[in-house]
């Protein structure tokens, strides 16, 4: 594996741990929330989306991680009403880290199964799929009358200063 290639995944721990620190930063009885007033998903059902794209995405590209991952059922309102952010964690966790080696064994080979679109291409829309989504969370928190700790709220912007140890990187030349 190339130098740039173990930047990448590098980059995907990084963005998994923004994203748990996000996660982990909920309280519980926020997932079911959505917001006042209006129609949408809950926050539950935004991570549940998410975790259920990266399943998709998995079993197009890369069959053989499939094996014990999670789908989170969404399709009748009593599945969607009854997620919990202890069903979503493990989920999340297992799909991130096959996410990570779907994008190991797409760099080794040059090419990410199923996909027409270039590797790279396809990892940033990834990336920005869940960004999006993560967003999204952060507004629906706030109008269904949930508020972020303004240590989780400024430290996700903050992963410059992080890395998938929780260590600040070291110093690197220009």
């Amino acid at each position: 594996m190339t130098d740039l290639n173990e930047q990448v995944l590098q980059a995907w721990d990084t963005h998994q741990q923004m994203f748990f620190l996000l996660f982990d930063a909920i309280e519980p009885d926020a997932f079911a929330g959505k917001p006042t007033g209006m129609s949408g998903r809950s926050i539950g059902n935004i991570f549940a989306h998410v975790n259920n794209q990266r399943f998709e995405w998995i079993k197009v590209s890369a069959p053989e991680l499939i094996d014990g991952l999670i789908r989170i059922p969404v399709k009748s309102k009593a599945e969607r009403e009854a997620i919990r952010k202890d069903q979503l964690h493990p989920a999340l966790e297992q799909s991130g880290a096959a996410m990570r080696q779907m994008f190991a064994n797409a760099l080794d080979k040059g090419k990410l199964k199923g996909q027409k679109t270039p590797i790279m291409t396809m990892y940033s829309y990834m990336i920005a799929h869940e960004w999006y989504h993560i967003g999204e969370v952060g507004m629906t928190l706030t109008l269904a009358g949930y508020k972020l700790d303004e240590q989780t709220a400024w430290g996700i912007w903050s992963w410059g200063r992080w890395t998938p140890s929780g260590a600040a990187p070291a110093d690197q030349e220009s």
